[in-house]
C-alpha cells in the first residue's frame, strides 16, 4: 500500500462509526462508578512520510516522570484552561513535548474518546505531518521521540492480549510490541480501535 492509499485509508477509518473505548475493555468485571469525574485529555496521533510509507510518531516518557514512567506514549496531555478543545491541547502537547510545530500539521479527525484507568478521557487527533520534523525531546516528559511503520500498529494480527496484576487484580491489556518498544496499556488499545476501523 502507497503512502497516498494509507492516508486515504485513515481518512475513511474516521468516517466508520465506533463507539469510545476504555482500559477496562478486557476486564468486564470491573464496575467503574457512574458518578466518577474524568478529565479531558487530547493526544497527537501523527503520521509522518517514512522509508516505506506512513510512520507514526511516539514517545517515550521519562523515566523521572510520577506518572507512567518509560512507557510508550502519543505526545499529548490534559486540556488546560487556555485550550478551545482536545485538539488544540493535542497540538499544544506536541509542541512542548517533542517540538512538533502545529503550522506542520493537518489534523484530519478525532477517534472516539478513550477512558484510562487514571481518570482521563482522552481524544485521540488523527494528523499528518506535512513539513519536514526533526524531534526535540523535552528532556524533562520525553526519553526518547521514535517511529513505528502505521502497517505495523494497524494490523490485527500484530496485538496480543497479556494481564499482570494491578491494585491486587488481574489486569488483561493490549500490547503491540515494536522491537526494543513495548507498546502497550492505553496507547495500544486506542491503536487497536484504529487498526480496527481500517480492515
Amino acid at each position: 500500500m502507497t503512502r497516498h492509499d494509507q492516508e486515504r485509508a485513515l481518512r475513511r477509518a474516521l468516517t466508520r462509526a465506533a463507539g469510545a473505548s476504555s482500559d477496562f475493555d478486557l476486564n468486564r468485571d470491573v464496575a467503574l462508578p457512574p458518578d466518577r469525574k474524568l478529565r479531558a485529555a487530547g493526544v497527537l496521533v501523527a503520521f509522518q512520510e517514512g522509508a516505506e510509507g506512513l510512520d507514526l510518531i511516539l514517545t517515550k516518557r521519562s523515566s523521572r516522570l510520577k506518572h507512567h514512567p518509560g512507557q510508550i506514549a502519543f505526545p499529548g496531555g490534559k486540556v488546560d484552561p487556555g485550550d478551545a478543545d482536545e485538539t488544540a491541547a493535542a497540538l499544544r502537547e506536541a509542541q512542548e513535548e517533542v517540538g512538533l510545530d502545529p503550522a506542520a500539521v493537518e489534523v484530519l479527525g478525532t477517534l472516539p474518546p478513550h477512558e484510562t484507568v487514571t481518570g482521563f478521557t482522552v481524544t485521540p487527533v488523527l494528523a499528518m505531518v506535512r513539513a519536514p520534523f526533526t524531534p526535540v525531546p523535552e528532556p524533562g516528559e520525553v526519553d526518547e521521540v521514535f517511529s513505528v511503520p502505521l502497517a505495523h500498529v494497524t494490523d490485527p494480527a500484530r496485538f496480543s492480549v497479556q494481564w499482570r496484576r494491578w491494585r491486587g487484580q488481574r489486569r488483561l491489556y493490549y500490547t503491540v510490541p515494536f522491537g526494543p518498544y513495548y507498546i502497550w496499556g492505553a496507547t495500544a488499545r486506542m491503536l487497536r480501535g484504529l487498526a480496527e476501523r481500517m480492515t
